[in-house]
């Protein structure tokens, strides 16, 4: 949402906007920019002179704000349905999957902007650069990351679409694979005749749901499989990022020097190269672009160093995801202390993946959980005793973990356990970030 008032706002929009939280510092931004925020939900929110009420997948129809809006006759859309209207079906990019949309997202606006190609973007996350999420351009393409929580993305008529992986998720919208599998495939049919379905070759769903789409458009892969068509060879851990020689059919195209740690990277950074090059941005631009990416917020973002601590934060809260930023993150640190610092989100997620989650912590040595971030969910006691019983079940698999109800009594803890060479990363989708900040403002 505040990706899209971004854009909105860049276009000339008078915005206004309610949320049951206190605005953050990111939405502070945008009031200076003249966005009127109002904290809570009530009918007299909505302006006199209101043209159109947009709603998050969060918002219910039985919303005090929507009703009113509905009273008064304003039309009403969701989130995807206002940002379909930016991404045009013949000029549309979308970056869907249960991974890296984010990141690939980003990258790919960036490769875009460079080849004056970008009409505008939005995306789940802030560039570290700008502090943005979302941005206008000169160009022609409009690239959106398109969610498939409640079959959101099915708003979109892509005419260049990534598959990224395809993993269980969303158990509330999708209660088995085979269902996630039929919705993006209905989404990956959507591909314009005249387009590119770029799918994953590594993911066996990903490359399933592409097979199965029904759409003209001219199939391509990527991966790291001999049978993708876009292949990472020669991968080098750096110390500033990551390097691989690009192959197109077995072809060399071009070596990439990435900022950014970690083989998840390489696979996003493959998928925007390849998305880009079948769009016709020359090879020079795609590996400047992605030379000169900036990185977005909480995703393995070093965010400073205390008492000569290292201090990381992710937006880590799938399994798969934990798992790979941890061994990631060892890779870096080595056989330095490796603290991860984890917030579940949703207790639905929790629970179904229960065992997914306690085998994925493997690689930290000492591991601590808050309580669960009960995003869209009705819960009473549930995010304590559900975060307690995954401490237990990470303990039980060999590696410390510890559950805390609140994030005061992890900050205590981390401040009277670190030492100098330790490692501090921060895992979820919601506010668990706020640690670094109180850490290290008792720290100075």
């Amino acid at each position: 949402m505040r990706a899209l008032a971004e854009v909105l706002m860049d276009q000339g929009w008078s915005l206004s906007g309610s949320d049951l939280q206190p605005a953050p510092p990111a939405i502070q931004k945008l009031m200076n920019r003249g966005l009127l925020f109002r904290h809570g939900h009530a009918a007299q929110n909505i302006p006199p002179r209101t043209a159109q009420l947009v709603y998050s997948p969060a918002i219910r129809p039985d919303n005090v704000e929507r009703k009113e809006a509905e009273r008064r006759g304003i039309p009403q859309q969701s989130y995807s349905q206002r940002v379909s209207q930016l991404a045009r079906p013949g000029a549309a990019v979308c970056i869907a999957g249960t991974h890296g949309k984010s990141t690939t997202t980003a990258m790919t606006a960036k490769i875009l902007e460079r080849a004056n190609r970008l009409s505008g973007v939005v995306l789940g996350a802030e560039m570290c650069d700008s502090g943005r999420s979302g941005w206008i351009g000169a160009g022609d393409l409009f690239v959106a990351e398109s969610c498939e929580f409640q079959q959101s993305f099915l708003d979109f008529h892509p005419r260049y679409n990534v598959i990224l992986s395809v993993e269980p998720d969303h158990f509330d919208c999708y209660p088995t694979l085979p269902a996630l599998e039929t919705a993006f495939t209905r989404f990956a049919s959507q591909t314009c005749g005249d387009g590119v379905l770029l799918f994953n070759a590594d993911s066996e769903t990903s490359t399933s749901v592409a097979r199965h789409a029904s759409t003209s458009a001219r199939r391509t892969s990527f991966g790291t499989s001999l049978a993708a068509d876009w292949r990472a060879t020669g991968i080098t851990q750096t110390s500033v990022g990551t390097e691989f020689q690009l192959l197109h059919h077995g072809h060399p195209i071009s070596r990439i020097n990435l900022p950014l740690h970690g083989l998840h990277n390489v696979g996003n950074a493959m998928a925007a190269a390849a998305i880009t090059a079948e769009i016709g941005v020359s090879v020079e631009t795609i590996q400047q672009g992605l030379t000169d990416f900036p990185g977005i917020r909480r995703r393995l973002e070093r965010v400073g160093e205390c008492r000569g601590t290292q201090l990381f934060d992710d937006y880590a809260h799938h399994p798969t995801a934990v798992k790979i930023t941890l061994q990631t993150l060892r890779d870096i640190a080595g056989a330095a202390r490796l603290w991860c610092v984890f917030q579940p989100h949703q207790v639905l997620r929790t629970v179904t993946l229960m065992n997914e989650f306690a085998a994925s912590f493997a690689m930290a040595d000492e591991v601590i959980i808050a309580p669960v971030y009960a995003a869209r969910e009705s819960v009473n006691q549930e995010p304590h005793a559900i975060a307690g019983q995954l401490a237990e079940r990470i303990s039980a698999n060999g590696v410390k973990a510890r559950f805390y109800p609140s994030l005061d009594q992890i900050v205590n803890t981390l401040e009277d356990a670190m030492r100098p060479g330790d490692f501090i990363v921060t895992m979820g989708a919601g506010d668990i970030d706020r640690i670094h900040y109180e850490f290290t403002r008792r720290v100075q």
